[in-house]
């Protein structure tokens, strides 16, 4: 029973996230979408958004909410893999539905709404998205932007730091990676935060998705193979 709470609460927290954070791309920006104030609130949407999970979660599975920060816990040894496994089953049922509630409000907009054209929060790359980097720096930012955050999260969760204030420190190291890297493929570092989206956008984003999949799911198992072995040093 404790296992389906936590799986329970992992599905929740990724739902705010996505909700929150996606929500603020398509629901927020309007037409200012692009400039420096809506990319800041896009920002600050996704990194509050962590955090309001964070501490109405973590006392419950840890608020991992991304299958790349499971992953990086399993690495670690700080996690089995059944409960990896039902943490990630979790996530991707959460994640789906705030995508499947997005959709459904933005689809009872007055005029219509085009989520082929106008999307859904998703990631990209290229010609059209953001400021139109390619697939090689897409690739090395969210692998490196993944890998930093995921070995910050695996530190500040020791049982020997104040987890008080880990929410605080992780939410505003995504608000913080979010203002960099946001133009380059709009942040994924999350699998499911970019999967969710776009089974509902289709076309260029399902066929772009699987470099947020891959790459974070990289980042994220370095960076549990280097905890892990600075423990064991």
């Amino acid at each position: 029973m404790d296992g389906v709470k936590k799986y329970i609460a992992e599905a929740y927290g990724t739902a705010l996230l996505v909700f929150f954070g996606c929500g603020a791309v398509v629901l927020a920006t309007g037409t200012g979408a692009g400039t420096a104030m809506s990319l800041l609130g896009i920002a600050f949407a996704f990194g509050i958004g962590l955090m309001v999970a964070a501490y109405s979660i973590g006392g419950i599975s840890g608020c991992h909410i991304n299958p790349a920060v499971t992953l990086g816990f399993l690495c670690a040894g700080r996690i089995g893999f059944g409960d990896a496994v039902g943490y990630v089953i979790g996530q991707l049922v959460g994640g789906v539905i705030a995508a499947a509630v997005l959709y459904a409000i933005l689809m009872d907009k007055v005029g219509g709404y085009d989520v082929a054209a106008s999307g859904l929060g998703q990631n990209g790359w290229g010609e059209g998205y953001g400021a139109g980097y390619g697939l090689t720096a897409a690739a090395l930012v969210e692998v490196l932007i993944t890998f930093i955050f995921v070995y910050l999260i695996l530190q500040v969760t020791k049982p020997a730091v104040n987890v008080a204030i880990a929410g605080l420190v992780i939410g505003l190291t995504l608000f913080v990676i979010h203002v960099v890297f946001v133009n380059v493929t709009g942040v994924s570092v999350n699998p499911v935060r970019s999967l969710a989206p776009a089974l509902f956008v289709g076309g260029k984003a399902m066929s772009q998705v699987w470099l947020f999949i891959v790459a974070p799911l990289v980042g994220g198992l370095i960076a549990g193979v280097i905890s892990r072995a600075g423990q064991n040093a």
